[in-house]
């Protein structure tokens, strides 16, 4: 005899899993699972695929390596060669008309908008593989199914979070397959370019989105990687916090992990009566931050110049020195189409400002000529600390004093 009732509850159960899955789960804790696995596909994109594959900056055991790979491959598609040698392009012709996606030269909207677009198109070119993508995975897996299958990841993703929540996980699902493109190929190639506070004048335009690097895995602190691109630590300020940096140190106190390479830190001791090879040593390891902090100076004299002349009923000219100001402390390449014919000319008629900025390019020749002997650089070192002391001016001689105290 043909059970109607039993048909009738198995229909039940089956239409009850197909709209709440195995689990369930309730809103908050279909919440917390998507908050959960997108911020693991983040700690592996910014671990395995930037600091380790792409820049060498941290060697990873078997263990996180090929679960990194799984992950990546299973939420988001990636092949590693592609996006190692996308990145290390970008790095490589940062800011410049083959920067595979730089706001600089293809706009702040592109990138937001297109930014996987962009990703996409540079992927395809066999000459860049070639050329960036050395390095990496080249084994079985690689070869069977990464690679030649990088799609049956998301499927299988899909059909994992309909099994577990029902169609609520095509919603999941979703923001999953969305979540790189939006943090990654959007937030960081774009406003990592465009938009944010800058501690190192790196040569490019790129800024730290925020201090505390949490929900791109510290990626927000990308003026920081810019500057220095082989530190498998981003965070270099006491109030700057790296939440991947925790991970990789969990991960290196337990053997899987072994840091590079990260940060140089400047000390200052004494300061010597004359600048030595040593100094010089030490100033060219840290010449972004001593730059940055000879920017700082920069800023400070502009602000100043501005106020005096205001006080002293010399208004077009500090509303001229004030429009421009911003870029004052920036290098001309740094510069948008025209401002820097703007700058020098708001500075031609204010000596201690004009000659703050020449000072800065004889400094920057220090570690940007390289066919000059080293002691000639030391003895041009001992010129530049001669001269800047001798000026005049507050902040130049107290900038000499304190490459003086540098040590490395």
């Amino acid at each position: 005899m043909f059970d109607f009732g039993f048909w009738a509850s198995l229909h039940d159960s089956i239409v009850q899993w197909a709209i709440n899955g195995w689990t369930d789960a309730s809103g908050w804790q279909v919440l917390a699972f998507t908050l959960i696995v997108t911020h693991i596909t983040i700690a592996s994109t910014t671990i395995f695929l930037h600091r380790s594959q792409a820049h060498r900056a941290l060697e990873l055991h078997a263990i996180p390596s090929h679960f990194f790979r799984f992950w990546l491959w299973l939420t988001t598609s990636t092949v590693t060669k592609q996006w190692v040698a996308v990145h290390r392009k970008h790095h490589a012709k940062c800011e410049t008309a083959e920067d595979p996606h730089s706001p600089v030269t293809r706009g702040i909207k592109t990138v937001l908008l297109q930014g996987r677009e962009l990703y996409r198109d540079e992927a395809t070119k066999a000459e860049t593989l070639k050329k960036f993508g050395h390095g990496t995975p080249d084994d079985w897996l690689e070869h069977h199914l990464y690679t030649p299958r990088n799609n049956w990841g998301p499927i299988l993703m899909l059909m994992i979070n309909l099994a577990l929540f029902g169609v609520i996980g095509i919603t999941v699902w979703a923001v999953q397959m969305a979540w790189i493109p939006i943090t990654a190929a959007g937030i960081i190639n774009g406003l990592g370019h465009w938009w944010g506070y800058r501690n190192f004048e790196a040569p490019d335009a790129s800024t730290n989105i925020s201090p505390w690097g949490i929900i791109i895995g510290g990626e927000e602190l990308h003026n920081n990687h810019h500057t220095y691109p082989t530190s498998a630590k981003l965070s270099v300020k006491p109030y700057e916090f790296d939440i991947a940096w925790g991970y990789i140190r969990g991960m290196e106190m337990v053997g899987l992990a072994k840091v590079r390479k990260t940060p140089p830190r400047l000390t200052l001791g004494d300061v010597k009566p004359v600048a030595d090879a040593q100094t010089l040593e030490a100033i060219v390891a840290n010449r972004y931050e001593l730059m940055a902090g000879y920017a700082r100076e920069v800023r400070r004299t502009c602000a100043s110049e501005v106020a005096r002349l205001k006080a002293s009923g010399q208004g077009a000219t500090a509303a001229q020195l004030k429009r421009v100001r911003r870029w004052v402390h920036r290098d001309e390449a740094q510069m948008p189409t025209g401002m820097a014919k703007e700058v020098r000319q708001a500075c031609a008629n204010l000596p201690q400002l004009d000659q703050l900025i020449a000072m800065r390019e004889e400094l920057r020749a220090l570690w940007t000529r390289t066919n000059v002997s080293a002691e000639q650089l030391v003895h041009d070192l001992q010129e530049w600390c001669h001269r800047a002391e001798s000026s005049g001016i507050a902040a130049l001689q107290e900038f000499s004093r304190k490459l003086r105290a540098a040590h490395a």
